[in-house]
């Protein structure tokens, strides 16, 4: 009896010895709205559980289970994972002092490390992010790709790091929300020094501390157009947007906590009457309410005005609808008199105008 117990013993402690404990779950979204769900649906990085236990944890892979990619990831090649949209990033921590990108084809990408300003790389193969070696210990890396989007068609692919000898990625702090932000050219980062990085959305998700995504490419409207303006309401559903094929993106791959929206600039110039786009933005709040019932929704005036009337209008709708959890912002007076850097892009300083006029909004609401 001695003898089976001990087996027994040794089998627990085996199995014991091969799990790891999951972070505890979230707390519920948007203000414990009742009801809501405790935490958002798989793991911060989207992937399935079961794919998540399977995962070679700690060597810097992919598939490593302590690297979280944020944002619309297409992750069907399990040796080179694919970001879509704009600002999609990875983060991750890592042991030693140097760490290295392994790269398909030329790509442009931002790196920030121990949250550090985002240094920009250009290359292929295998690129160093630490020509200086760092200090010994723990450290943090943040990475984003150039959006492959209009004329730029580099090689946007994470193929995995290369870490010093008897080093390890480690699991990145958890961050307590995710805000998606959905626009344009404005809210892709067109014009600013870094792109997406320098991007009011990005920054406000990083002041914050949250997660975020950036479901923008330039030039989009709201609404379909007979000249073929790329429309939210149609492509925002999608991977991709439509630049690599029309396969619908799975929304149970992660929950945002808030979506703020800044759509109108561009309806304008296809000619969409402001009738129209009243009705296709409250169908579009909608839609939207109907893929995350708990999070709280943000649309903004257009930063030059286009359809301020419209789109406060969509959102009383909304509210008369019975939706609590959607507010009309009003972007009067945000862009200094300096922060353009043409008719109507944000300068990095315009970015970080509206960023910091933002921030406390969504701070308060989520």
């Amino acid at each position: 009896m001695r003898r089976r117990l001990s087996w027994v013993a040794m089998i627990v402690v085996t199995a014991l010895a091969g799990w790891t404990l999951a972070p505890p779950a979230r707390a519920a979204t948007a203000g414990g709205t009742p009801g809501a769900p405790a935490a958002r649906a798989a793991t911060t990085d989207g992937q399935p559980e079961a794919q998540v236990a399977l995962a070679a944890t700690g060597d810097g892979s992919p598939g490593d289970a302590n690297i979280s990619f944020v944002g619309r990831w297409n992750k069907t090649n399990p040796s080179a994972y694919v970001p879509y949209w704009a600002g999609a990033y990875l983060r991750v921590g890592f042991t030693g002092r140097t760490v290295k990108l392994k790269q398909r084809n030329t790509i442009t990408l931002w790196a920030s490390i121990d949250g550090k300003a985002f240094t920009a790389f250009t290359g292929s193969g295998t690129i160093n992010l630490t020509p200086t070696a760092l200090a010994a210990g723990n450290h943090t890396l943040t990475v984003s790709y150039r959006q492959v989007a209009g004329s730029y068609t580099g090689d946007a692919v994470f193929q995995g790091l290369t870490l010093d000898a008897g080093a390890t990625t480690v699991k990145p702090t958890a961050r307590p929300r995710l805000v998606e932000f959905v626009g344009d050219s404005i809210t892709a980062g067109t014009t600013s020094s870094q792109l997406a990085v320098t991007d009011y959305a990005f920054k406000s998700g990083e002041q914050l501390g949250f997660d975020h995504t950036q479901i923008a490419i330039g030039g989009m409207c709201l609404s379909e157009t007979t000249d073929g303006c790329w429309a939210h309401e149609t492509r925002y559903w999608m991977s991709s947007g439509g630049q690599a094929g029309t396969d619908q993106w799975d929304f149970t791959r992660y929950t945002a906590d808030g979506v703020v929206i800044n759509l109108g600039t561009n309806d304008k110039s296809h000619g969409v009457s402001g009738a129209d786009f009243q009705a296709r933005y409250t169908t579009f709040l909608a839609r939207i309410r109907a893929t995350f019932p708990y999070a709280k929704l943000f649309a903004l005036r257009t930063f030059i005005g286009r359809y301020a009337v419209e789109t406060q209008a969509a959102v009383q709708a909304r509210t008369t609808a019975g939706d609590a959890n959607v507010f009309y912002v009003d972007t009067t007076g945000w862009l200094p008199s300096d922060g353009l850097s043409d008719s109507v892009h944000p300068n990095d300083k315009g970015h970080q105008a509206i960023a910091d006029r933002l921030i406390p909004i969504l701070r308060a609401r989520l």
